[in-house]
């Protein structure tokens, strides 16, 4: 008799098992395959495949968009990934009832519906609001910088693309010049059907470079020249109000000229270089507001901005927009702070503890820093958290919104966008912040 139990690795089933008993009844994969196939509004991806197809039916839509939020919520991001985990995973193979996409597969969906899976964040913060958990008591705002698709090496400034574009032209000028006379002379040694036109790669890529920057160099031109209608606009309205010119020397920004250190990355044109702790990355500005009572991201945004200043009143209103409720209470740091911030927060029956200062060095003080020559609704926020003290609302600003980052760059791995382009990314980001709100949903419904 032997001493083990009986490991007979080739002997078949008797009777093949149903692919929801490959995991357990209350497993993630078995709830988020049930919300995309029963739940979820799917009709805008729907309506995009034909009727009668011709060839080999398409996948299911349901359970590819099951399957990328799956693996949004498992940290696994890239279609190689995804299309491997199929093969490998049981709950993958639970998920997709043992269908095996191929990576482009997925890779082409998620590129071809990106701007409807964005559009699920709305769905799933609804069904987390029907569920109770969120309640819009207090709620947490802050941005993220998460790094862009693309290198900080690949930027140039305005001023030494001046410098390098007429030196780039000429040297391509001479390989092209060379490139005709080797054409020319390999022509008449062999006869005109033999090839001799084809560049070394290393012109190529001088010539890609070239097209690359004279690119960046008509945006950033477009761009100065939009802000100086902008200005040009603006302190027009202003003159006209004090019925007279304004004092002091015109703005630099109404030549149209961009600054020499402005500038444009040739990999991805909308990202940014931003601060990034101690560094610099070219990045993007992802914003969350986060619910108290349960983490869950109630409002969600991107830009390619350093400030946030500019984000927290879109950000409430995008709360009330798709909830239909305002949240009592607002934290957020001294990057969203300013009057007309604080005024709008009054406005809107929303009472805020938004810091008003930060101190250069140590631990910041949410009423540090000096805000002599500020308004009056910034003197009045200082005054409410200094009374408040260890007991101030403000308190609670880093143990809601931070751990909400925290687990999207560290427990599930996103430190870099795989996409490219604002839109895109802005796309990339609301799908992360779906994740994370199916987890807090499944936590409370399985």
């Amino acid at each position: 008799m032997s001493r083990y139990r009986n490991w007979a690795i080739d002997q078949p089933l008797l009777l093949p098992p149903s692919v929801s008993e490959f995991v357990p009844p209350d497993h993630l994969c078995l709830f988020v395959r049930g919300l995309a196939r029963d739940v979820l509004d799917l009709s805008v991806i729907e309506r995009t495949y034909s009727r009668d197809p011709r060839g080999y039916p398409p996948y299911h839509p349901a359970m590819l968009v099951a399957l990328l939020l799956y693996a949004y919520t498992q940290g696994i991001y890239s279609s190689r990934r995804i299309a491997k985990a199929c093969e490998e995973r049981v709950d993958f193979m639970a998920l997709t009832a043992m269908q095996q996409p191929d990576f482009r597969t997925i890779s082409d969906f998620r590129k071809r519906h990106l701007a409807a899976l964005s559009g699920l964040f709305v769905q799933v913060l609804a069904l987390c609001r029907d569920a109770g958990i969120a309640k819009l008591g207090h709620v947490a705002l802050d941005g993220t910088k998460v790094t862009a698709n693309a290198s900080k090496h690949k930027a140039m400034s305005y001023k030494r693309m001046k410098q390098v574009e007429p030196q780039l032209a000429a040297e391509v000028a001479q390989w092209l010049e060379r490139s005709q006379q080797t054409d020319a002379a390999e022509d008449e040694k062999h006869g005109e059907d033999r090839r001799g036109d084809e560049l070394p790669p290393h012109a190529l890529a001088k010539i890609r470079k070239l097209e690359q920057m004279r690119a960046s160099m008509e945006r950033l031109e477009r761009e100065a020249q939009e802000e100086a209608k902008r200005v040009a606009a603006e302190r027009a309205a202003k003159e006209a109000a004090r019925g007279k010119p304004l004092p002091g020397s015109k703005p630099k920004a109404l030549d149209g000229e961009p600054p020499d250190k402005a500038q444009s990355n040739f990999t991805d044109p909308d990202s940014r270089i931003m601060k990034k702790g101690s560094t610099y990355e070219q990045s993007y500005n992802a914003q969350a507001a986060v619910d108290a009572d349960s983490q869950v991201i109630v409002a969600q945004s991107l830009n390619n901005v350093q400030n946030d200043v500019d984000e927290l009143l879109a950000l409430v209103d995008q709360i009330e927009d798709v909830l239909d409720a305002k949240p009592r209470e607002i934290s957020a740091d001294s990057n969203y702070c300013s009057e007309a911030n604080l005024e709008g927060l009054e406005q809107r029956g929303v009472r805020g503890y938004v810091a008003t200062g930060r101190k250069k060095h140590g631990t910041a003080s949410p009423t540090s820093g000096d805000t002599r020559g500020k308004g009056a609704l910034t003197q009045q926020m200082r005054t409410r958290l200094k009374r408040g003290g260890h007991r101030s609302r403000y308190r609670l600003r880093k143990q809601v919104v931070e751990p909400v980052f925290g687990h999207i760059k560290e427990c599930r791995g996103f430190r870099r966008f795989l996409l490219r382009g604002v839109e895109q990314v802005r796309a990339e980001w609301s799908m992360l912040c779906t994740a994370h709100n199916l987890l807090k949903l499944a936590a409370v419904r399985i």
